[in-house]
């Protein structure tokens, strides 16, 4: 194809966003310094229309951030493995495909909770989206609704609950980091619940500390001042968050309790009286605790492999969890989702519905809205 063809540049800026963070696929860069970065005028003669899969939205989404911010969005734990093994395990998983099966009509619908979904995917926790895009988490709520799918809210959102609330013309779920002040973790889950959330999905892949190497290897080649997006030059999300508004944050040191353990959990569950889910379970041992405490759903995840460098994929892990659970509650799954047949193999492996997260950061990124809706698509 010709190299002034616009897929072609489109191709480009993705191996521009590949090279950005080398470790984010585990590669050698990729031979694309700063001198061979696409121009951002290229970018923008790039239309939604023209980008052919989920994985080109992120080189459109590097040429339009910021270094700090697109290193936030990429970044994983130290050598960045595992964020690329979680999407790289889908590409070992073979599908077994029968041909004498009427497909005339499909249903893609999963039924969770008593609530109807007509597909079983929903767009997951990302934090701090106005980094990403002026509109931030109003617009993809505003996405979420087009598409119909359901929404999870970030307690690091730029946006306020009830404006999520309102452009997505119905609840959603709010992702909680406990912080390690339990009066913190008590006025966030009433406030959810005030709000009308109908499931609140409590965060525990989120130890204290971590080493995430491509976001400071970004942010030392970003000249901006960081006081012209963070005032006082804070990043701590509990003193910038709308959710934590109004909130005594002067005790709280840490996005989650050190002490986090079975018994807390069991605190967090009675505390809770919608929907309790837990997030970033990788262990059926993990699983089975959590249905002893009573929880009402499970999430396969690692935080899209921010937290921890484990070098153990989300969907490897997911069938010990789907046996432990044995069908008692749903099991949900994240972490580098990127086709449709990622999706098809998720469900086949037991999960009820998939997160989407970084692709739709991305799509916003490029596109606002319909750049998200495009990813969901």
């Amino acid at each position: 194809m010709r190299d002034s063809d616009p897929l072609s540049r489109t191709r480009r800026l993705l191996l521009n966003g590949l090279a950005a963070a080398p470790a984010l696929l585990g590669l050698p860069r990729l031979g694309l310094g700063a001198a061979d970065a696409v121009p951002k005028a290229d970018a923008a003669e790039v239309t939604v229309d023209q980008v052919l899969n989920v994985a080109e939205f992120e080189g459109l989404a590097r040429a339009k951030l910021p270094p700090a911010h697109f290193g936030y969005l990429a970044t994983g734990a130290d050598d960045d493995r595992t964020v690329f093994l979680n999407h790289d395990a889908y590409s070992h998983i073979e599908i077994r495909s029968r041909r004498f099966v009427d497909v005339s009509r499909l249903d893609t619908s999963r039924r969770i909770w008593g609530s109807q979904w007509n597909q079983p995917i929903y767009l997951s926790a990302v934090s701090s989206m106005r980094a990403f895009h002026p509109e931030a988490e109003v617009a993809v709520a505003r996405a979420a609704a087009s598409r119909e799918f359901q929404m999870m809210l970030s307690a690091g959102s730029s946006s306020p609950l009830r404006d999520v609330i309102d452009a997505r013309k119905a609840p959603v779920w709010q992702q909680l980091y406990a912080t390690d002040d339990w009066k913190v973790t008590q006025a966030i889950v009433h406030r959810a619940e005030h709000a009308g959330c109908p499931a609140i999905a409590l965060t525990v892949d989120s130890p204290p500390g971590r080493n995430s190497e491509t976001l400071r290897r970004a942010m030392q080649h970003d000249d901006r001042v960081c006081t012209q997006c963070h005032a006082g030059g804070k990043h701590d999300m509990w003193l910038r968050a709308p959710m934590f508004a109004g909130i005594d944050v002067s005790r709280v040191t840490g996005l989650a309790p050190a002490s986090m353990s079975g018994d807390y959990l069991e605190r967090v569950r009675k505390l809770v009286s919608v929907k309790f889910l837990v997030k970033g379970v990788v262990t059926a041992e993990d699983a089975t605790q959590a249905m002893q405490a009573g929880v009402d759903g499970i999430i396969v995840s690692n935080h899209g492999g921010r937290q921890e460098e484990t070098l153990r994929s989300t969907i490897e892990c997911l069938p010990e969890i789907v046996a432990a659970v044995g069908g008692r509650i749903p099991v949900f799954i994240d972490g580098g989702i990127r086709r449709g047949t990622d999706i098809f193999k998720a469900l086949a492996l037991g999960a009820t519905a998939v997160g989407i997260g970084r692709p739709y950061a991305w799509g916003l990124t490029a596109f606002g809205q319909p750049g998200a809706e495009a990813v969901a698509d």
